[in-house]
């Protein structure tokens, strides 16, 4: 574990010093996990490169404010959290966006269908979610901010934000049922 940090250590003050090989292996290092937050926002893998390699610019760019006394992984993460915001907003304006002051209650999802589902199948399905859906429901159910969080995060309003995470939720729940359905006709099919 310690070796592994003075590893990474080491790749830091490289790229401090703007030494290419050392950008190049932070890349290759956090490539995975990196690409694995941006999917998770963008509407296609294409999308997802583009705001990773957004992401990456700023990680060299900023890599003079990391305290290396922390760990790298959830500074990067930040960074490729809110550059996937920024890649959102940009791209859709959040067109989809709802006002909805007067929110009941969020949908509970304790018995949501998720550990069925493939990670491959669920990053489908949260990737055919409008932007401004998909964006709370990373925020909130994967990244684990609150409401107020993702308000400020969004410029948007707390009843806003948890009226289109309960939407995201119900769109995934119907996704997966028609999914579940699909698999069962194609079952029967199959005799």
């Amino acid at each position: 574990m310690e070796e592994r940090l003075e590893i990474i250590n080491n790749i830091v003050k490289g790229c401090r010093k703007h030494d290419s090989r050392s950008q190049k292996e932070l890349y290759r290092v956090f490539y995975d996990f990196s690409l694995s937050i941006c999917q998770r926002y963008a509407n296609n893998r294409d999308d997802a490169s583009c705001i990773l390699n957004e992401g990456f610019y700023k990680i060299f760019n900023q890599i003079d404010s990391f305290n290396v006394e922390k760990p790298i992984a959830p500074w990067i993460r930040k960074i490729m959290i809110n550059t996937s915001i920024d890649y959102c907003r940009k791209k859709s304006k959040f067109e989809n966006n709802v006002e909805i002051e007067d929110y009941v209650n969020v949908v509970k999802t304790d018995d949501f269908v998720y550990s069925k589902l493939r990670y491959e199948e669920l990053l489908k399905l949260i990737q055919k979610l409008s932007p401004m859906y998909r964006t709370v429901f990373n925020l909130y159910a994967i990244e684990g901010f609150n409401h107020n969080e993702i308000s400020k995060q969004l410029n948007i309003s707390v009843g806003t934000s948890k009226s289109n995470l309960s939407k995201a939720r119900t769109k995934l729940m119907e996704m997966v049922k028609t999914l579940e359905d699909n698999s069962r006709y194609n079952y029967k099919e199959s005799y």
